[in-house]
């Protein structure tokens, strides 16, 4: 597929040759191969697809909310090809196979690959780690995603076992017996922890959703020592702050001078990337309580709107933190994450010039809890391609 008269990050005219499941070219007005498929973007323009670091699909044991195929599906619109799956479903995913039936599945319906992480503790039980040392070669990620592992002395323990077996821990930073009253310092504490135990053993760890000023600036000072520490930050977290929506997120929606201080953080390199944290729930488990929302479809219109247009930062930092930086934790950087021959044909195409409504109902996920509905953005997802070929094109 020959991709003509579309714009790169900087807004020059840029051509794409996918060829074989690759990218073969990146030029202007390459010349059409012969019998090769043309797609005219007339001026759209042309992104490496995302990745998505922390991402929720509920299978197994959840599906009412999320399944694989509509997980899928949503990650499409949103631009995804690749995404990191959580282990918080029933049972736990606490083992290789129980991952690998995952990867399977979606590999078998072929529009967004994914990662399934596994377990810190065995079904999270907070205590028992023996399940990590018999963990195969394939298994590079760890996380207890919504609980944190509490124990201190259980922590250590994980970190120590990671840095000799390779795995990268993925933390949930949250103290589970402050945050009942006070859930800012319940994310600093754990936050603090985990930095400290990344540096003491040497452990790659990536800090998911990073909310607060303090836990961002933890980072930053972590990375400066030379921790392998990495972190992401979210997009509701970027939009929001807890003087415009009061809406059930885990962590919670924070302030403006957080906002402002996450902000700083991406300018300054320290946050690595965007993950979505894309959290299906029905209707009735959010009137319930239910933290999250659903971000696949929504993330990079609100971070293009949030981060570009009202912010000033140029669309290639964007690019990165939702690519580039994303590969390079995830360890895909060699085959995932910028348009450059010899990568993946993964590519999106936005229009970044008309602003459009997010309409909740009209949403690919099963699950429809978005804050967004009714919000105006800039940056609509045109068309998706993974490995060459198309797995999303809009109606409009």
């Amino acid at each position: 597929m020959l991709i003509r008269h579309a714009k790169d990050c900087n807004g020059r005219p840029c051509d794409v040759w996918l060829r074989g499941g690759k990218i073969a070219a990146v030029g202007v007005d390459l010349p059409a191969p012969p019998q090769e498929e043309i797609f005219e973007a007339k001026g759209l323009t042309v992104l490496p697809a995302f990745i998505d670091p922390h991402c929720h699909w509920r299978t197994p044991g959840f599906e009412y909310k999320e399944d694989i195929a509509t997980g899928s599906a949503a990650a499409a619109a949103g631009g995804y090809t690749f995404v990191n799956l959580m282990p918080n479903t029933k049972p736990v995913c606490s083992d290789a196979e129980t991952a690998r039936a995952v990867q399977r599945k979606a590999a078998e319906i072929g529009l967004c690959d994914a990662n399934q992480c596994v377990s810190i503790t065995q079904n999270f039980d907070g205590r028992t780690l023996d399940h990590l040392l018999t963990l195969p070669e394939d298994v590079r990620f760890i996380s207890e995603d919504g609980h944190g592992v509490q124990d201190n002395a259980v922590m250590a323990r994980a970190f120590a076992i990671a840095t000799e077996r390779g795995l990268t821990v993925m933390s949930h930073a949250e103290d589970m017996e402050v945050s009942p009253w006070d859930y800012r310092l319940a994310e600093n504490l754990e936050t603090l922890r985990n930095c400290h135990l990344a540096e003491y053993y040497g452990t790659r760890l990536h800090m998911c959703h990073v909310s607060t000023r303090e836990s961002i600036d933890m980072v930053r000072q972590a990375r400066r020592r030379g921790a392998l520490v990495s972190c992401e930050v979210t997009p509701h977290h970027l939009w929001f702050d807890d003087k415009r929506l009061q809406y059930k997120v885990n962590p919670p929606i924070r302030t403006a001078e957080d906002v402002k201080a996450l902000v700083a953080a991406i300018r300054d390199g320290t946050v690595s990337c965007i993950g979505t944290d894309h959290a299906p729930h029905t209707a009735e488990d959010k009137a319930k309580g239910a933290a999250g929302m659903v971000g696949l479809e929504t993330a990079f219109a609100v971070c293009y709107t949030k981060l570009c247009r009202m912010e000033g930062l140029p669309l290639e930092m964007l690019s990165f933190l939702m690519s580039s930086g994303t590969a390079q934790v995830l360890d895909l950087d060699d085959r995932k994450g910028l348009l450059a021959p010899g990568y993946d044909a993964d590519v999106v195409l936005a229009d970044l010039d008309h602003m459009y409504t997010v309409e909740a109902a009209k949403l690919h996920s099963k699950s429809k809890n978005s804050p967004y509905d009714g919000e105006h953005l800039y940056g609509r997802i045109v068309a998706t391609i993974k490995a060459g070929k198309f797995t999303y094109r809009s109606e409009q």
